[in-house]
């Protein structure tokens, strides 16, 4: 298996298992953790995701083997780059936890998650162009929205190494802590974001990713629409009792 799941109700966490290969990103891989991520997604006991690799890295690229080996028309009709679309498409919030290495694949796959926690000694990068080609699973895009596009054009173009610290300065990460404690504190990000709605979450993750991929004003249109929506829902009217109430909320996830 190149994909673990552990299960710590309500959060999951998804680990990259190629320890060998720095957890380099192969179909194999791929394919599991992307049906790891749909089956999490469809369980309600399941509220926050943690997707971590190990210590020693989060995800060190793609598996250059396996890109080396096949055509473009392979790699076009294959299916792989069906496989983000499908991470994107995920409504539970997903917390990437990031050890060592996070480059080329593997930092898109972190930027494909709802946010970062990081390892002080992380390591974030998109060195592509050191193999003639550039990022193909987003890189291009969403580090330039992360991060502007002169320290995106930095990194992409001198395939130079983001530090932690320097990631979320720029706005990568969200949060950075000490090299032994990346894990729990993902976890504890995780089991914060379950404790709330899961339908205010997930109606909220939409509406934040909305304001990164278009403009203001249909921005405003949907978080509108969304609020609305929330507001009609049973954890809604759960919250707003709870909360004159002086209790904390049962939220259901209706």
């Amino acid at each position: 298996m190149t994909v673990l799941i552990e299960r710590e109700e309500p959060i999951a966490v998804v680990r990259l298992n190629r320890p060998e290969q720095l957890n380099a990103l192969s179909n194999q891989l791929m394919g599991e953790l992307v049906g790891a991520l749909e089956n999490l997604d469809d369980d309600e006991a399941v509220r926050s995701i943690v997707l971590a690799g190990n210590e020693r890295a989060f995800a060190a690229g793609a598996d250059i083997n396996e890109l080396a080996d096949a055509t473009p028309l392979e790699l076009y009709f294959g299916g792989r780059i069906d496989r983000w679309d499908a991470i994107r498409k995920i409504h539970t919030p997903i917390v990437a936890a990031v050890s060592g290495y996070c480059l080329g694949g593997g930092c898109e796959l972190a930027m494909a998650c709802d946010l970062i926690v990081a390892a002080e000694g992380a390591q974030f990068g998109q060195p592509e162009t050191n193999l003639g080609v550039l990022p193909g699973a987003g890189g291009t895009q969403r580090l330039t929205r992360a991060v502007g596009k002169s320290k995106a054009m930095d990194v992409i173009l001198t395939g130079r190494f983001l530090s932690a610290r320097e990631a979320e300065q720029a706005g990568l990460v969200a949060r950075v802590v000490a090299d032994d404690a990346w894990l729990e504190e993902a976890k504890r990000v995780a089991h914060e974001i379950a404790a709330k709605s899961p339908v205010g979450v997930r109606l909220a993750k939409e509406a934040v990713n909305q304001a990164f991929e278009t403009t203001l004003a249909a921005g405003l249109d949907a978080e509108r629409k969304a609020f609305h929506l929330a507001l009609s829902s049973e954890d809604a009217q759960e919250g707003l009792k709870a909360f004159t109430e002086k209790r904390k909320p049962e939220f259901k996830g209706r």
